[in-house]
């Protein structure tokens, strides 16, 4: 991503995506680029081609809401990639390179985490894990003050080995990253974290490249977990009023399932729910990767 030209490195990758036969064009003969190409983005948006493809070089940068609302359209956004795109649009004023954000817990949420009787934790904006009871770490040994949620979905097989559904929930933790972070190319954990990534990880590089944006959400999780087997579990993200950035992450099962009869097994084995929290931004990597032995 060039942190010169966001807009136009958005646009491209989007798309790169659209099929021309999903959007009522006919496909003749050998198309040499991947979806679609620039001059059948601007027929459908109503736009000329010269000016998109100025759009996309980045030789202008403050697009009308209209043309970025028909942009959307045709590139098929949802309500958070559009309001991606806008954001894109939008002139930043420019500063000087800042400090590492720093990220505190409110003291009622950690006090919250120790008697809410569920797997919980905090979720920082650059997706570190600020505060987190014993029932979230013994679903997953990562799920502990001072790890990075895609360092270790990414990085470590203990963790991949966790999610069945790997392929589905990486691309969800990437686009809900980009998410997160915004426009802020120039953030110095952002770069940190994107560079290492890239280099560590093909999975991710072809994911970060794909630009998909998604709003960071609950949704229903499947977990292989090495002690209690298979659950499906309702992952909630809850914003945290305050905290800018962070997100309070539960887990729970619906009532009766097979799934709610291991949740509680795995309670019972986990012991007290006691609560840990740190109060600073986490150092980069501030723990040692966990192994598989973690879980025993």
């Amino acid at each position: 991503m060039s942190e010169s030209n966001m807009l136009g490195d958005y646009l491209r990758a989007r798309r790169e995506r659209i099929r021309p036969e999903s959007v009522g064009l006919p496909v003749n003969g050998v198309r040499r680029v991947a979806g679609l190409r620039r001059e059948e983005v601007a027929m459908l948006a109503g736009i000329s081609s010269d000016y998109y493809l100025r759009l996309e070089q980045g030789r202008d940068r403050n697009p009308s809401i209209q043309v970025l609302e028909a942009l959307a359209r045709v590139l098929r956004l949802d309500h958070a990639a559009t309001d991606y795109l806008l954001s894109l649009a939008t002139p930043r004023p420019r500063h000087r390179r800042r400090r590492p954000r720093r990220e505190t817990v409110p003291t009622g949420i950690r006090q919250l985490l120790g008697i809410v009787g569920l797997p919980a934790f905090v979720e920082g904006r650059y997706f570190d894990v600020l505060a987190a009871n014993s029932l979230a770490r013994a679903l997953s040994p990562n799920l502990q003050v001072g790890q990075n949620r895609l360092r270790a979905v990414f990085l470590d097989p203990a963790e991949k080995a966790l999610y069945p559904d790997w392929d589905h929930a990486t691309a969800r933790l990437v686009a809900g990253f980009r998410e997160s972070v915004g426009t802020d190319a120039d953030d110095p954990r952002f770069v940190q974290l994107v560079g290492e990534l890239s280099l560590s990880s093909e999975r991710f590089r072809r994911l970060w490249a794909r630009h998909d944006v998604q709003s960071r959400e609950g949704m229903p999780t499947r977990i292989h977990h090495p002690q209690v087997g298979d659950l499906t579990l309702s992952r909630e993200k809850l914003a945290i009023g305050g905290a800018e950035g962070q997100l309070l992450v539960v887990y729970h099962a619906q009532s009766g399932t097979s799934s709610a009869e291991k949740l509680a097994l795995l309670t019972s084995l986990a012991g007290p729910t006691a609560t840990v929290a740190r109060d600073a931004f986490p150092e980069y990597p501030a723990v040692p990767g966990p192994d598989s032995s973690r879980y025993a």
